[in-house]
């Protein structure tokens, strides 16, 4: 279920939220403004591509500084207005890509699964989904998700685990450990599960992969981390260097997951984990993004520790470009390195089947 649908959290009353969705439409409208007063970027091939990335990067922006500044209540109601709205227009795009969405629920953990029709998975996706541990929800990554599917052949589960501030950290990787645990106990091999994540999502995967070795739990055949939180301090040169050319906020907000957490403890902060025992990786992220020298050094920590790992930093690119620009040259290339690691590391994809 999406945060605002738990019977702990708080939503605003129906006319609050309907005078926030109107804010939203204007701020959304001021973002496409200014557009024609930036500067474009200039990694791209065509100026449409120029344009795309521009016009994704001041909407992204400014709806993130909408809702960044809103009361909770009033946060988990917009989020909530949204996932309803994705519910209705994704289901018959993720139709299109051949998948299917089936919600269900691992180790008491809610989520959706995304499954190809006409093939047998060669493994399973553990998907931790983005949001700067805060907010999104499965379903508004219901595209990318498919495009996840297809390109890996695998079945993959989007879990819809618990979100700050209501449920600081460290709820999240609990939900993170109890889903993977579940997966595992339902005889899948160890070898047969990818963990992945984007974002915050990405930075719980590392945790997980912290707890794995605590428990000790099977390593997982793979880890796919797109863009990752490596280490919540937000010290390295990168957060202010490419502030004006990311579409992360300048001010990024920790303060509601860590709860008081240290933001350099090893568990929370990939760069200061042991990784020698990591499965082998891929780590996709932007050479314009504002976590990008931190996501260099845990890249580094990984090769100087000898695990299997890929790196692919696209020029010009912000944070998460695959998911917000899918069809960016940059992006495609990602997905495909993506179909070869996955499928290298699981077996070949599966035969075709009876519908």
């Amino acid at each position: 279920m999406v945060m605002a649908r738990r019977p702990e959290v708080k939503t605003a009353s129906a006319s609050v939220s309907a005078i926030d969705t109107l804010g939203l439409a204007q701020q959304m409208v001021n973002a496409l403004a200014r557009v024609p007063f930036r500067a474009l970027p200039g990694c791209y091939d065509s100026r449409v591509g120029r344009f795309g990335a521009s016009v994704t990067r001041e909407v992204v922006r400014s709806f993130m500084g909408y809702c960044a500044a809103l009361p909770i209540e009033e946060f988990r109601s917009l989020e909530l207005l949204l996932d309803d709205l994705c519910q209705v227009v994704m289901a018959p795009v993720v139709a299109l890509q051949r998948v299917t969405m089936v919600p269900d629920t691992i180790g008491g953990v809610p989520g959706v699964w995304y499954r190809p029709r006409g093939s047998r998975p060669p493994g399973q996706i553990f998907y931790i989904h983005g949001g700067g541990h805060i907010g999104t929800s499965p379903t508004m990554y219901a595209y990318f998700t498919a495009v996840l599917t297809n390109v890996t052949g695998c079945e993959v589960f989007v879990s819809d685990y618990r979100l700050a501030p209501e449920f600081p950290f460290p709820a999240g990787l609990e939900d993170a450990v109890a889903v993977a645990r579940a997966l595992l106990e339902r005889d899948l091999p160890a070898d047969r599960l990818v963990v992945a994540g984007d974002s915050g999502g990405a930075g719980t995967a590392c945790s997980l992969m912290y707890e794995f070795r605590a428990l000790n739990l099977p390593r997982p055949g793979g880890l796919v981390l797109f863009s990752p939180e490596a280490d919540l301090r937000l010290d390295q040169p990168s957060v202010t260097q490419n502030a004006a050319k990311d579409i992360l906020p300048w001010n990024i907000p920790t303060s509601p997951f860590l709860h008081g957490t240290d933001p350099g403890a090893a568990i929370v902060s990939a760069i200061d984990q042991d990784v020698e025992c990591w499965p082998p990786t891929l780590v996709a992220y932007g050479q314009d993004e504002m976590l990008r020298d931190s996501i260099r050094i845990l890249v580094q920590h990984l090769r100087n520790a000898e695990v299997d790992t890929v790196s692919i930093e696209a020029p010009g690119m912000f944070h998460v470009f695959p998911i917000l620009m899918p069809w960016a040259a940059a992006s495609r290339d990602v997905q495909a390195e993506l179909g070869r690691f996955v499928r290298g590391h699981l077996g070949h994809g599966g035969e075709r089947v009876d519908e």
